[in-house]
């Protein structure tokens, strides 16, 4: 059974928290982070990503970057910026993309669930960027970003939120990326009652996306439980933020890949290899957009061309086998390219999510890439099926979108 729980939010005002919400850490860079701050002292990147208040050359992992992120989220607290909820809470989160709408339940999800693994990982993680999360969870004592994971559909839950949903949201405000983000706090005994019950329920929740930042929070509520000699199993720490979204509401975005270099082939040479797993179409100028599963776009020389993988490239029986990124691992990159590690190997990119299929042309067109893979997406029931196997998805494999913002409510582990 899943564990979850209401917790006492930290939460902006209401008149600021337009300024204040931002993009995950991991999903721009210190100077775009700097310009979207736009001299705002409030923007909650100096909370997240504190080193933009330092030179260009600051080493990003000083004692005096952390320190600086909760000393921004202390004074914000200090100034009434930032107050904290008087009662445990739930709360709603809804986004809001091109017209559709998803609904996550925010809560304190269980360390004892992610250690008995009843909290399921489909993504290795790099120890370096796991560290890293764990220091601004150490020196603050907060989870500052949630976690983005994922529920099996539950109708009950659904039910709830809709009741929620009827009543005027704390915030409610579009993005500059044109996003849509409305919350509500949950603060009735009986409607926070039957979240913790059906969630009792679940079997399993999934980590959709932000596996560094589950297992910082995680690892440090692990260490704080064994450096306590007298823990009860009640405190804060055995807990971290969560935004949990039902399965059936989600959508994984393509994430395509970007080559350097043919690795020595002519493009004769790359057609004819490519014909030994796959039947070719060309497609011309226009942008060709995989149609199913096991289908490929490709762009070289100035034209698309479809991939349709024979039989026996693929096994639909085995939840890595059936992957499109699978096979064009097994059956392009590997033979064809002399790409085997996608963590390491500089002659390959990703793309992915809304910057679409046009980006995949532009770096080809542009002579950075020799040749671009649109691929088909990763679907939600692919992800639990991995997941619920125990086996791990390859590399930049899921998009997901939109983004959940930060700023909106922060996890305290002290209370």
């Amino acid at each position: 059974m899943a564990i979850l729980k209401p917790f006492k939010g930290i939460r902006p005002k209401q008149d600021l928290v337009k300024n204040i919400a931002c993009r995950p850490y991991d999903v721009l860079n210190e100077q775009e982070a700097r310009i979207e701050t736009k001299g705002d002292p409030n923007s909650f990147y100096h909370v997240i990503k504190p080193e933009i208040d330092f030179p260009d050359d600051h080493d990003h992992y000083a004692p005096e970057i952390y320190e600086n992120g909760k000393n921004s989220m202390m004074r914000m607290i200090k100034e009434g910026i930032f107050s904290q909820d008087a009662k445990e809470c739930y709360y709603i989160y809804a986004q809001t993309m091109n017209g559709r709408k998803q609904y996550g339940i925010v809560g304190a999800a269980s360390v004892d669930d992610y250690t008995n693994n009843v909290i399921k990982k489909h993504e290795l993680t790099r120890p370096d960027k796991e560290e890293d999360r764990k220091k601004h969870v150490r020196i603050s004592n907060m989870n500052y970003e949630p976690v983005f994971f994922a529920y099996p559909n539950v109708p009950a839950l659904d039910a709830i939120v809709n009741e929620v949903v009827k009543a005027t949201p704390e915030y409610d405000f579009v993005s500059d990326d044109g996003i849509g983000h409305t919350f509500w706090v949950v603060k009735e005994d009986n409607l926070i009652n039957g979240i913790t019950k059906e969630f009792a329920g679940l079997k399993s929740t999934y980590v959709a996306d932000g596996h560094h930042r589950t297992a910082a929070a995680a690892l440090v509520g692990k260490e704080q439980k064994e450096n306590n000699p007298n823990h009860t199993g009640k405190e804060e720490y055995n807990y971290f933020l969560a935004v949990h979204f039902p399965d059936n509401q989600l959508q994984i975005m393509d994430y395509n890949r970007v080559i350097k270099d043919l690795n020595g082939n002519s493009p004769e040479q790359l057609m004819e290899k490519l014909k030994t797993n796959f039947i070719i179409e060309e497609k011309g100028t226009e942008i060709y957009k995989p149609n199913q599963l096991h289908n490929f776009g490709m762009y070289f020389d100035g034209k698309w061309y479809s991939l349709t993988s024979k039989p026996g490239t693929y096994n639909d029986n085995d939840p890595i086998g059936i992957l499109d990124v699978t096979i064009l691992s097994e059956k392009i990159l590997a033979p064809v390219f002399n790409i085997v590690d996608l963590r390491t190997d500089k002659r390959i990119d990703f793309v992915g999510g809304l910057r679409g299929l046009g980006e995949l042309k532009k770096r080809v067109d542009s002579g950075e890439m020799k040749v671009a893979f649109a691929i088909y997406p990763v679907t939600m029931k692919q992800l639990i099926d991995i997941a619920d196997s125990g086996k791990i998805m390859p590399p930049k494999t899921t998009w997901f979108e939109p983004k959940l913002r930060s700023g909106l409510v922060v996890h305290s582990l002290a209370d």
